[in-house]
This record gives structure tokens, sequence and C-alpha cells, in this order.
């Protein structure tokens, strides 16, 4: 008994130290926790089929990888070398894209360029013919005339006609450059600082963008944005753009925090002071999309030149064609549910409920002028007839 005892402890040993061998030589992998599931991504604002339009399709433009670039990924905007910029060369004023501008221009080239040039002309005739008409030589004893009355009134009332006829237009374009914004129109705020600009759409929400100069490739600091052709011309690219909308009223504001500055684009015929506390107003409209050059066009202090700026005009989004506002389709929703509602339910006609009867007013009498004679009074005689005498019998 003891023997067998014996044997099996040595047999249970013996197992015990194979199990531990195999579990040092084979080591268990230890548990690895299970990867979170997914998270789905909200459908854009376009809808879910539009989401699910986008997932079958893919994107139809990549992502966007530059500022110049959307943030849909839609193209950038390509400069026209013909608006909205200065051109070497170039004489006269740039295109203009807004109506008060387009009106200056007509004014510039048409009256006040012919105007001008007709004076001179005139002018320098007049001296020649004075040179050579009495010189020394043509007339040898000057005359001693003091004065003529037809010169003396044609050199006065012909200028006097030239300024009305040009100061007509003239106070109808000054009318025009500072009349109010209608209602609707978005609000552009800029401020002036030395030396770059500050923006705010008060309307939207009060975004706040700054916008500063982009310097040359040789003017950069390690890890900085440089200006490219893309950008626009040398020291008119900015960092930041200002968006504008096409063909929608712009309420521009102007302020500065330190010295006067003034937003000028040429483009735009507009030009307006920024005026440490003090707001100036003004209102236009631009009518064609693209981008649009200027600067500050006051001396604000050593890097005066160096306060661009760009305005990028974006056409509104248009529905597709054949659809409706929304506005309008509401109505069109209003209509047919009235429409519906009168088929389907008749209308009763209530009959009103009759009138009290008022009580009928006795005529009112009327008096008659003069008054009826009183019997109780004596009567007077007529006019023309003595009376009696005053006797016993008839005394009163």
């Amino acid at each position: 008994m003891p023997k067998r005892m014996k044997a099996l402890a040595i047999a249970a040993g013996m197992g015990c130290a194979a199990l531990s061998g195999v579990a040092s030589a084979t080591p268990a992998a230890p548990l690895r926790p299970r990867p979170p599931p997914p998270r789905r991504r909200p459908p854009p604002r376009g809808g879910r089929l539009q989401h699910r339009a986008d997932q079958r399709c893919g994107p139809a433009t990549a992502a966007p990888t530059s500022p110049l670039l959307a943030q849909d990924g839609a193209p950038a905007t390509t400069i026209d070398p013909n608006v909205g910029l200065p051109i070497d060369g170039r004489f006269g004023l740039q295109p203009q894209v807004t109506k008060n501008g387009e009106f200056a221009h007509w004014m510039h080239n048409d009256v006040l360029v012919p105007v001008i040039t007709a004076i001179c002309v005139l002018v320098l005739l007049l001296l020649a013919w004075v040179v050579f008409r009495y010189r020394r030589a043509a007339n040898p004893v000057p005359s001693k005339t003091s004065h003529n009355t037809l010169v003396e009134v044609l050199w006065t009332l012909g200028p006097v006609v030239v300024l009305v006829l040009i100061a007509i237009p003239s106070i109808g374009l000054l009318q025009a450059q500072f009349k109010p914004a209608p209602a609707g129109a978005v609000t552009l705020k800029a401020i002036g600082n030395q030396w770059y600009w500050t923006y705010q759409y008060p309307d939207h929400g009060g975004i706040e963008i700054t916008a500063n100069m982009l310097k040359e490739k040789d003017q950069v600091a390690p890890g900085e944005r440089a200006r490219t052709d893309a950008d626009g011309p040398r020291l008119l690219a900015v960092d930041n753009r200002i968006v504008l909308p096409v063909g929608v009223p712009i309420r521009l504001i102007t302020t500065s925090n330190d010295v006067i500055h003034s937003w000028a684009i040429p483009a735009f015929w507009m030009k307006l002071d920024a005026v440490p506390g003090r707001l100036n107003e003004t209102s236009f409209t631009i009518e064609k999309p693209g981008l649009y050059f200027g600067q500050c066009s006051e001396l604000c202090g050593a890097r005066h030149a160096f306060m661009p700026i760009a305005v990028q005009a974006v056409p509104r989004r248009s529905s597709p064609p054949g659809s409706r506002p929304r506005a309008a389709r509401c109505r069109v929703r209003s209509r047919r549910r009235r429409r519906s509602s009168r088929s389907r339910v008749p209308r009763v006609r209530r009959s009103k409920p009759p009138r009290p009867m008022r009580p009928r007013r006795s005529p009112v009498r009327r008096t008659t002028w003069p008054p009826p004679p009183n019997p109780l009074l004596p009567r007077r005689a007529p006019p023309g007839i003595r009376p009696a005498p005053a006797t016993l019998d008839n005394k009163p």
C-alpha cells in the first residue's frame, strides 16, 4: 500500500512538470480589445440623396489645397489681365464694373476730356494770333483801346455756360455716389490699421478677417507663404481676399484705429476715407464677377504703399432651371391647400340676424319767423295808419 501511494505521487509530479513545460514553451497570446465601430458621418447640407450620389460617383473635384480655392473645392477665380488691376502703359481709367463707375467713365472720356482739349486749343490759338498780329513789325503804332464791351461779355458768359453744362452731370454723379444703401444690402466694414486692413461682416455674425500684403519669395521667412502670379500683381496681392456678391447692393462702412486711411478700388469708382472715431458710409453694386485690386490712397505712414486691397466678386447661387424659389413654392402650396379645402368642405352661408326695429321718431316742429302774434298783447297798427286817439272806451 505505501508503495502504491508513492508511485501515484511520483506520477502526479511528473504530469505537473510536463504541463508547466508545455505552458512555458508556447505562451498564450494576450486578448486584444475589439476596435470601436466606425462612426457615421452626418450627411452634408445638401441632403441624404446628394450624399448618396457623392458616395456613388465620388467628389467632382479634389479637396482644397490652396487658399485660392473655395471651401467646397471649386476652381480658383482667375485674374483678368484687362480688368481690376493696373496695366503698364495704359492711358486712361480702368474698366468700370459699377453703374457709378460707368457714368463717371463716360463723363471723363466724353465730356471733360473734349472740353479741356477744346479750351487748351482755343487759348493756344488766341495766343499765337496775338503774338503774330500785334508784333512790332506789323503794328508799329500800338492801339490805345482800353476795353471792348462785346469781348468782355463773351469771355464772361462763355466760361459760365461751360461750367453749368459740366455741373449738371457732376452733381448727379455726386448724389449717386453718396446715395444710402437700400434694404437688403450686404454690409462690409473696413477698418484701417498701420499697415493692414481688418474687415467685418456685421450682418453675418460679425465675421472678422485680417488682410496683409503677400511678400516676394526673397523676402519671406521660412514657413511663410510667398506671392505667386495667381495671387495677384506685386504689392497688390493679399493673404485673405474679401468676398462680395455680384448684383447685390453693398453698404461700405469705413473707420480707422490709428491714423487716416482711404479704402479705394479704381474699378468700383470707390474711394472712401477711414477716419479714427468716425464712420463713413457709401454704397455700390458690382455687376461683373472677378478679382479687383486697390490700395490705401491716403498717406498714413512709412509703410503706406504696403496696404493693398483685394476683392473677389462671386455670382449668386441660382436655382436650377425650371425650379421656383422657396417663397414661390410655399405660396403655390398654400393656394393648393386652400382650393382642396374649399372643394372638400361645402361652404355654408350664414344668414345675418334681423336688425332690431328702431322706434320711429316724431317729426320735429319747425317754428317760423316772425312768430305769430299773441292775442293777449295789444295789436300794433300797420305802418302808414295813424292809431286812433286814446279815449275812455279804448283805454288799455
